[in-house]
């Protein structure tokens, strides 16, 4: 087996990493405690890395997503994903949420609604839990009902969540609890 190549680039709420196939970018890990622990988390997504000056298209994305954590409301429509190890429903979802503008937000009801019917919204939150592509496919652009934050698997959860709408100038309805 090959190895996978990616890159590590350093943004405003951390070090992250993308790793890519000839098809596009297959992956995207947010910041986790340091450096080494977001490379140590892409080898267990992905196995043997290989750490290679990303080619054009990628170097674009990573720009891109390093503008829109410095509040740049930068657009990564046209980024080039492979999502061909995803399930179908999911590259629906993600789909959905990639035409969500910076500092805009929908709900996973307005997603499950565009899908079939609000009784998908749990499976459309499932979908975005296991979004291999984050900030790509702004999975932090969606909401629980009545505009509050709800689930964010990266690490940080919710607070991290909350920084990336923050950044984006997004309103969020967050009361904070004892869960937070």
């Amino acid at each position: 087996m090959t190895a996978h190549p990616f890159a590590m680039f350093d943004t405003a709420i951390g070090a992250c990493g993308v790793v890519w196939g000839a098809q596009g970018i297959v992956g995207v890990q947010l910041p986790m405690s340091n450096a080494d622990k977001t490379r140590l988390r892409l080898r267990q997504r992905y196995g043997d890395l290989d750490d290679v000056a990303p080619p054009a298209p990628v170097r674009h994305a990573i720009d891109g997503m390093i503008d829109l954590l410095d509040g740049r409301p930068i657009d990564l429509a046209d980024v080039a994903l492979d999502l061909s190890e995803v399930p179908d429903f999911h590259r629906e979802v993600y789909a959905i949420a990639r035409t969500i503008a910076p500092g805009k937000t929908l709900t996973y009801g307005d997603i499950a609604k565009r899908l079939g019917g609000v009784e998908l919204s749990r499976d459309v939150g499932q979908a975005l839990g296991r979004n291999p592509c984050p900030i790509v496919v702004p999975c932090h652009r969606v909401l629980a009902a009545g505009g509050k934050p709800g689930g964010f698997s990266a690490n940080g959860g919710v607070a991290t969540k909350l920084k990336m709408l923050e950044i984006e100038g997004a309103l969020v309805n967050h009361t904070p609890s004892l869960f937070d």
